[in-house]
């Protein structure tokens, strides 16, 4: 296993030459950001409830996705290869891009602990109860913005009720722009074409925190999202300097609600 010598794409550079950071990346991100699972990594992802997805749909639009699961759904069976026993929820654009080879990003995130690392791959197979991850890329992620919250056991062990179908909307409306002016967390998934002289393109999903209302609705259509400092790697902005599309996931975390 190996560390990746060459690990940002074209976009990624541009942002860190623009903030003045690109050499000084080019010699820290060959030391952290590797092709493999370290062992304290698999053990991490093997305990959560909870992993965070971003895929592309059909027509290359990133998304982002939350999986969920009793801890040990996701299942580390060596050093490359994640194996996830969960789908995602029906209506879920993640569920329609999710084929063998098809690009990934995971975010294993635990609150409680403020700890949180990224996963990047491909998809292997996909079967009735889940599907499997080759790992390309991985790196641990610093807890700055993290909101410290930590799970609530539900009282009985009844299956909870199936959750509604999905509620499409052509702007944001008045309970979508409340969900987004009282959230403290979200997270973003953004892409990146991966090329023969790109080997780091793929897909990524990242954590965006602050205090709550750290997103502005700025209108029905549009919302102002600040980039606080943090690891200098640029992997969101890079990714959106190369495509300028993205997903945003808000969890609404005392009613399960999600916006997408």
């Amino acid at each position: 296993m190996a560390t990746l010598h060459h690990p940002f794409h074209e976009g990624e550079q541009a942002v860190q030459r623009l903030a003045g950071m690109q050499a000084r990346m080019a010699e820290i991100g060959p030391r952290v950001i590797r092709d493999h699972l370290p062992e304290q990594h698999q053990r991490f992802f093997e305990q959560l409830p909870m992993l965070l997805a971003g895929m592309a749909d059909a027509q290359g639009r990133p998304w982002a996705s939350v999986l969920a699961g009793a801890p040990g759904f996701v299942q580390a069976t060596d050093a490359q290869q994640l194996h996830i026993h969960a789908l995602p929820l029906p209506g879920d654009p993640m569920a329609g891009g999710l084929h063998p080879g098809a690009e990934i990003g995971l975010l294993g995130i635990e609150p409680a602990t403020r700890r949180r690392n990224r996963a990047n791959g491909v998809v292997g197979a996909v079967q009735a109860g889940g599907f499997a991850v080759h790992i390309t890329q991985s790196v641990g992620n610093c807890p700055q913005y993290i909101q410290r919250r930590a799970p609530v056991a539900p009282a009985d062990k009844a299956m909870p009720p199936a959750p509604p179908p999905p509620q499409a909307l052509p702007t944001l409306d008045a309970a979508a722009q409340a969900l987004v002016a009282r959230a403290d967390t979200l997270f973003i998934a953004t892409r990146a074409p991966a090329t023969t002289d790109r080997p780091a393109g793929g897909a990524d999903v990242s954590h965006r925190g602050g205090p709550a209302g750290f997103v502005k609705v700025e209108d029905a259509h549009t919302l102002l999202l600040p980039d606080y400092s943090g690891n200098q790697m640029f992997m969101t902005l890079g990714n959106l300097m190369v495509d300028e599309r993205a997903g945003l996931l808000f969890i609404d975390f005392d009613t399960g609600d999600l916006l997408t």
